[in-house]
């Protein structure tokens, strides 16, 4: 690997560069977000050079290696012209992208992608590096959806379900306190029961609503605790599709956060159906907070 050291931070923003649109708009969001933080900024490229090996001549080895050194270059070059008090690190990588950025952000850093790579599959809505990162992360991975001038909504997002997701609601309360913008936690209560389930539920959907509403009123009286200063709004809606109504509701929000629902005992790349959906839909960036990763209920 080819990199400029650099003292790793607890704070670090990583970001993966591969020259496509997909990924400058990328580059442009974990930028703006390292000069929020007053953080590290590691871009990392993965030549792949050393699984393509056996297919490739000495030649092409070092060409690849050479084309993803010089885009790290330009690319730093342009960040530093935009923001010239921002610590930039170049990673050249000779292995997969994924593996890469998971290595530069070591145990606590974030992790930002474009919503789409180099491949040529229209078809694919999330690029395969971005379903690797996302599916295996233990650190927080943005997903960058929208536009590379994204119009401002003044609000950040946290998709919420129940109180284990309060790590996610702490996540999404420093990215508004950064931001300077009010943090709104949503809660989709899903209305796809049928009516002889509600009927045998103690309360019936009364009693599930009011469960929702002590979740959330329990989350926001924490986190106007733990954050003075912070606004928080609290709102519950009911239905029929969470992934629909979650996607319905970024387009007024500059971040949307949201949970991770893998059990500890998972195999393989696995995303929930409603995380799938926004990774691939949404309409701003989307911020995965692992339920198993490092950190995830920390008020740090």
């Amino acid at each position: 690997m080819d990199a400029t050291p650099a003292r790793p931070g607890p704070s670090r923003v990583v970001v993966g560069v591969d020259g496509s649109p997909s990924a400058r708009t990328a580059v442009r969001w974990a930028e703006a977000e390292a000069a929020l933080r007053g953080s590290t900024l590691f871009l990392v490229h993965g030549a792949d050079t050393d699984t393509q090996a056996p297919f490739l001549s000495h030649a092409e080895i070092v060409r690849s290696r050479q084309e993803g050194r010089e885009l790290l270059d330009r690319t730093a070059e342009a960040i530093t012209a935009r923001h010239p008090e921002l610590t930039v690190v170049t990673e050249l990588t000779y292995g997969g992208a994924a593996d890469g950025l998971r290595g530069a952000a070591a145990l606590t850093g974030t992790i930002v992608v474009g919503h789409r790579g180099l491949g040529g599959f229209p078809s694919l809505l999330l690029g395969s590096v971005g379903l690797q990162v996302a599916a295996g992360a233990t650190t927080p991975v943005v997903v960058v959806r929208g536009t590379a001038e994204p119009v401002e909504a003044g609000v950040v997002l946290a998709a919420v379900r129940d109180e284990a997701d309060v790590g996610c609601a702490r996540v999404g309360a420093r990215e508004a306190l950064l931001r300077k913008v009010p943090l709104r936690l949503l809660h989709i209560r899903s209305a796809g029961l049928s009516a002889r389930s509600r009927a045998a539920l103690p309360h019936g959907d009364d009693g599930i609503a009011g469960d929702h509403v002590r979740v959330l009123s329990s989350l926001s009286d924490r986190l106007r605790e733990e954050f003075p200063g912070l606004t928080v709004h609290a709102d519950g809606q009911k239905g029929r599709s969470v992934p629909g109504a979650l996607v319905d509701a970024s387009h007024h929000a500059d971040l949307l956060v949201v949970g991770g629902r893998r059990s500890p005992g998972y195999l393989g790349l696995t995303l929930g159906r409603t995380t799938l959906g926004l990774l691939q839909h949404a309409h701003c960036p989307v911020e995965l907070i692992p339920r198993q990763g490092p950190g995830h209920g920390s008020t740090s």
